[in-house]
C-alpha cells in the first residue's frame, strides 16, 4: 500500500447497491493467515462462471465476460464507482485487502457501511462519498 495525494486513474463502473463483504471476497477464500493472495479472488463469484476453490490457479478459471471488471476497456482500473451502501453485511477485513491488492486505489460512492469504510483507510484505500445523483451522473 503506497500512499498518495492525487491520483489519476481508470474508472470501472459497478453498477449494483449493497455489494457486500460476502461478494468483495467470498468467504472460502478467507482461509489464509496471510494479508496477500486475494486480489485474484475479488468478486470471485461475479467476475467468473465456476465455482472457485482456494489456491486455485485464476488462470484455469471461466471468466463471466459480461462482468465490468473482465471487460478489456476496464484492465487495470483503479477507480471502482459503485452505488449506495458498498462494503455492508460481516466486517472482515480481507475485503479491502481484496480491492487493494486487485489494483484499486480510490472507491466512490454515496454511501459505505462505517466498519468497512473505516477498514479501508487503514488498508490504504480511499473511500470518496459523493451524492447520489452526482454518482449517478457518473455511470
Amino acid at each position: 500500500m503506497q500512499q498518495f495525494t492525487v491520483h489519476t486513474g481508470l474508472v470501472a463502473p459497478l453498477d449494483r447497491e449493497n455489494v457486500d463483504t460476502d461478494a468483495i471476497i467470498p468467504k472460502q477464500f478467507l482461509k489464509s493467515i496471510r494479508k496477500t493472495g486475494f486480489g485474484p479472488n475479488l468478486f470471485d463469484e461475479w467476475r467468473y462462471l465456476d465455482h472457485g476453490e482456494p489456491g486455485q490457479d485464476p488462470a484455469t478459471r471461466k471468466p463471466n465476460p459480461d462482468f465490468v471488471l473482465n471487460q478489456p476497456r476496464y484492465k487495470g482500473a483503479s477507480v471502482l464507482i459503485a452505488r449506495k451502501n458498498f462494503g455492508c453485511g460481516s466486517s472482515r477485513e480481507h475485503a479491502p485487502w481484496a480491492l487493494d491488492q486487485f489494483g484499486f486505489r480510490a472507491l466512490i460512492a454515496p454511501s459505505f457501511a462505517d466498519i468497512f469504510f473505516n477498514n479501508t483507510f487503514k488498508n490504504g484505500l480511499l473511500p470518496i462519498v459523493l451524492p447520489e445523483a452526482e454518482v449517478a451522473k457518473l455511470f
